[in-house]
């Protein structure tokens, strides 16, 4: 009976690994399908003759890409973006959070505000009246629109709440007893305890400055100030033989839009291909816990 158990065991744990190494290798088939566009040949993408190897190697696509300083000037905006935005959401999600989590005695008025928070992002205002408010506050141009127009993300907010809702109450009261006051509270004693949740919507901050493009499109009158994918999303080959040299059009003809879309998403992908790895241990527990209320 032992025995008959034990290969029951191992035979599962063996259809077990299978079955995971091959959903792995399906999650990655579309990057490496879309890392073998990139580098083929514009005939053979054209064509649909592209499978998991690249059909005449040619690169001239990430050449075209990389050889204007735009795209170098783009990227670092994007970081800054990325920086001060994922760093701004993760301050106000905790100083919203934290006290949200508490009963309405505790914290007054606390259903009223909880409300307008959801209301928000149910509901917006429109795109005109969003961007004269930009405009009107001299934001414009200005890294700082991309930044504090989404500076406060209510679904990361119910997420940390809920967390805090449902940790130990004996925290707290144990917190009180030694004298500890709010500030101490949160930073000495929540903080540490919600490392799960933070570093998951520091994830979905970090994902969405980096992948949005439709702010820099709207609120930068200056290409010059594009993030990334505002950039990528411009890149259009447009061949026009009246400002372009012979060189030039004949560079463009060895690219098809097929090998240049598919390097502007592989370029795209890698900055959170690198650091989600980082972050996703703490994805499960925090969407988990952060997700029911008590």
């Amino acid at each position: 009976m032992v025995i008959e158990k034990t290969f029951s065991s191992k035979a599962f744990d063996v259809l077990l690994v299978v079955f995971l190494g091959g959903t792995a290798l399906l999650c990655l088939l579309p990057l490496w399908y879309t890392l073998a566009v990139s580098l083929s040949d514009n005939a053979a993408a054209s064509a649909g003759r592209v499978g998991l190897w690249p059909v005449g190697f040619n690169i001239g696509a990430y050449q075209e890409i990389m050889s204007d300083g735009k795209f170098f000037n783009s990227f670092w905006i994007s970081i800054q973006r990325v920086a001060l935005g994922a760093s701004l959401n993760f301050v106000v999600i905790l100083l919203l959070g934290y006290p949200l989590s508490k009963n309405a005695r505790a914290l007054p008025f606390r259903n009223v505000l909880m409300w307008v928070l959801v209301f928000t992002m149910l509901f917006n205002g429109g795109l005109i009246p969003w961007y004269q408010t930009m405009k009107a506050l001299g934001l414009i141009n200005s890294i700082w629109a991309l930044v504090l127009g989404q500076s406060v993300p209510v679904f990361s907010v119910i997420l940390v709440m809920n967390y805090f809702r449902n940790l130990p109450k004996e925290l707290e009261e144990a917190a009180l007893v030694d004298g500890a006051g709010p500030w101490v509270m949160l930073i000495r004693i929540f903080t540490p305890v919600a490392v799960p949740v933070l570093a998951t919507v520091t994830l979905f901050s970090i994902v969405y400055h980096w992948n949005e493009f439709f702010n820099g499109l709207v609120l930068m009158s200056d290409a010059a100030k594009y993030p990334l994918q505002t950039y990528i999303q411009q890149l259009v080959v447009i061949i026009d033989a009246q400002t372009m040299t012979a060189e030039q059009i004949q560079k463009m003809s060895e690219l098809s839009n097929q090998t240049l879309n598919a390097a502007k998403i592989f370029i795209a992908m890698i900055p959170v291909l690198i650091i989600y790895p980082f972050l996703q241990r703490f994805f499960i527990s925090g969407i988990t816990l952060g997700s029911v209320k008590e």
